[in-house]
């Protein structure tokens, strides 16, 4: 496999991660059992792909799929929502070359894992092998600018500066009322303000989060339309492809109205894209 030979630091971040202390939500049919034969499987399988992937790299995709499949599988039948399981997913895909579903599981595990550096950097990777450069609106653009901390900031970096500030500013005022220093009410003024803004940043993201829907493009190619029918003219020249991101704007039947980051809003079939939140989940 081309790719992997010739990218041997991304390989390295793509070993299997273990599952043991990571979040998960469970509401499935498998047992215990099972669950713990299919992980067992598709661990298996994904070890078997890391060594047949030079010598043999048709084989070593065959068994990536299996991996997926069972990882898959778990998900979906067993119920799992889990950081690292759907992190172990988008490693077996983007080793397939499925860019779309790569980025897709990266995408679900970046929302219970955020603070993962290895999963961040497998994701920013994914996002350079797409066909599609999409650039950001300027609107978005300023903000991350402007808003600097909301952006390049962890949530739970920031979580814990809002603490940190939380209790300086209880600290100073506790203080303050035995003595009686202008030093301190310029403490308690600025960790204030600090501890507002890393407050409503926090709360920002949350309702983004319940408002917002991402979704990925799965398949090769699509032909993004002007509006939820094959009869309507296509928006753009060229198709979008395998690993485009876009936030959803309506679901109407088998067909999504979507915005790609650069602002730019159209149809395509619901077959053709996964969405990072199931909309089921999100009611």
């Amino acid at each position: 496999m081309k790719l992997f030979r010739q990218h041997g630091r991304f390989a390295f971040l793509l070993a299997v991660t273990a599952l043991l202390g990571a979040p998960a939500i469970y509401a499935g049919e498998l047992s215990e059992e099972q669950i713990a034969d299919l992980f067992s499987q598709g661990k298996e399988s994904f070890r078997e792909a890391n060594a047949l992937a030079d010598e043999d790299p048709e084989a070593a995709k065959d068994l990536y799929r299996q991996a997926a499949m069972r990882f898959e599988r778990i998900c979906r039948e067993g119920g799992i929502q889990n950081g690292r399981l759907y992190y172990n997913i988008g490693n077996a895909y983007f080793l397939m070359g499925d860019i779309g579903h790569a980025i897709l599981y990266y995408r679900r595990a970046e929302s219970l894992i955020p603070n993962d550096s290895l999963l961040r950097q497998n994701l920013d990777y994914a996002r350079t092998r797409r066909v599609d450069k999409l650039q950001e609106k300027q609107e978005t653009r300023v903000l991350k600018t402007l808003f600097f901390w909301h952006y390049d900031l962890s949530t739970q970096f920031r979580l814990g500066l809002f603490v940190a500030l939380l209790a300086i500013f209880c600290a100073a005022g506790s203080v303050r009322l035995f003595v009686r220093r202008g030093g301190l009410a310029w403490l308690m003024g600025i960790s204030a303000a600090l501890a507002l803004l890393m407050f409503g940043s926090l709360l920002a993201e949350s309702i983004a989060a319940r408002r917002y829907t991402p979704g990925v493009v799965l398949i090769p190619e699509v032909i993004a339309r002007k509006g939820d029918a094959e009869t309507y003219e296509p928006s753009f020249e060229e198709p979008l492809h395998a690993g485009a991101e876009f936030t959803l704007v309506e679901n109407r039947e088998d067909w999504y109205q979507i915005e790609l980051p650069n602002g730019r809003r159209c149809w395509i079939p619901s077959r053709s894209a996964g969405l990072v939140t199931q909309l089921e989940n999100r009611r």
